[in-house]
């Protein structure tokens, strides 16, 4: 019973002290979901719903690199324009060279590594502010898109393509929905219950093994109960899925690794890290590389789902909608404090709301209002959290 006490009590401490978790989006989601279900029943039909999920993959793939750079306290604005260019290197390399769809898509992914590189190089060699060469790279990428695609201006993936396919046609099977969501749980009960070992054994405060048990069967019936729904139309699609995949694999990454410690560092601050021994300009460099390789795979999602390339492709809110994703999904404008899953989370958010709008025939202009509120009610959020934390920790 001390040790539960315990645990409530340094759960409102946190609270208290601003750090308030994913409980805000998780409530917009909640809020978002009674509005437009009420304006329009159609909005969370599973068939609908299944679609919405499959719109966030690109975008989300996006915003994941965007996490990423958040992290250390930098900003890349020209993920829109590197989808752009990954987008228009898959159509030109399968469709005018007749490449095989795989050396097409290496060829995109690549692009974006080198572009990754350039971008760190300049940061940390040149000590060029991130917002600076970035936007620069905006520029420059629009016009390489423009001359990839060439005279032809817009190419289409042919629809019977398996990339094609994968983004628009595949969901998985019934079945292995079900053991997705049972070994996910699973491995989060399992992940819980060793944190809690290794904290009883270091004499701190954990949780019980019966409330990390309910936790866990509560997330079981939260995602068989999902997969039952969205299997009621088309199911979970593949493409979300591999999105989910990036999402848990950069977690892990982050809070499991050598890398991931130095990326909080960073962006906690970048002398301290560099006094503790760590190789700031490689961590830097590393992420502006995942940052553009994501935004590149995003593109690749994106042409796919479209079946097609063109010069509007990753314009537009492609680069807004991404940042903000991050942003609204938790992730620090000041970086050292986020996570992973903020780009899931966001963009969730994100393609609610601009679906939900969509159905109640509300135009574009009222849908950029409306993200650009949310958005800076995010980062007001995040500022007061910030000013809450430092307070509580001068007191």
């Amino acid at each position: 019973m001390n040790r539960d006490a315990g645990v409530v009590a340094l759960t409102l401490a946190r609270v208290r002290s601003g750090d308030v978790g994913r409980m805000p989006v998780v409530l917009a989601l909640v809020v978002i979901a009674v509005v437009f279900q009420t304006l329009n029943p159609v909005f969370l039909t599973s068939r609908h719903l299944s679609d919405l999920l499959m719109q966030c993959a690109a975008i989300g793939t996006i915003s994941l690199g965007i996490v990423l750079v958040l992290l250390i306290g930098e900003i890349d604005l020209s993920v829109g324009s590197m989808s752009g260019v990954a987008a228009a290197i898959l159509a030109v390399g399968a469709v005018q060279l007749q490449w095989p769809l795989p050396l097409a898509i290496g060829a995109a992914i690549a692009a974006g590594c080198v572009v990754g590189v350039c971008y760190g190089v300049l940061r940390t060699k040149l000590g060029l502010p991130s917002f600076v060469v970035t936007l620069a790279g905006l520029l420059g990428l629009l016009g390489v898109q423009l001359w990839v695609l060439g005279d032809a201006g817009s190419i289409n993936l042919p629809f019977d393509s398996w990339i094609v396919q994968f983004a628009q046609q595949m969901y998985l099977p019934h079945w292995l929905a079900y053991l997705l969501a049972v070994g996910t749980a699973l491995a989060y009960t399992a992940t819980l219950l060793r944190r809690a070992r290794r904290r009883a054994a270091a004499e701190l405060e954990s949780e019980r093994t019966l409330t990390i048990v309910v936790r866990g069967a509560l997330l079981l019936i939260g995602l068989v109960g999902a997969c039952w729904y969205l299997g009621l139309s088309r199911g979970v699609g593949v493409m979300f899925v591999v999105f989910v995949v990036l999402v848990v694999a950069a977690h892990l990454a982050l809070t499991r690794t050598r890398w991931g410690r130095s990326v909080f560092a960073v962006g906690g601050s970048i002398e301290a890290a560099r006094r503790a021994g760590i190789r700031v300009d490689r961590v830097v460099v590393s992420v502006f590389v995942l940052c553009s390789a994501l935004a590149a795979t995003g593109g690749v999602l994106a042409a796919a789902r479209l079946a097609a390339a063109n010069q509007s492709t990753g314009a537009a809110d492609t680069n807004l909608n991404a940042i903000a994703a991050a942003i609204i999904g938790g992730a620090s404008l000041f970086g050292g404090r986020g996570s992973a899953f903020a780009a899931l989370l966001g963009v969730v958010v994100i393609q609610a709301i601009s679906s939900g709008l969509t159905l109640v025939n509300l135009s574009s202009a009222v849908q950029f209002m409306v993200t650009g509120a949310v958005l800076v009610f995010a980062v007001a959020l995040d500022a007061v959290t910030r000013r809450s934390r430092l307070g509580s920790g001068a007191g």
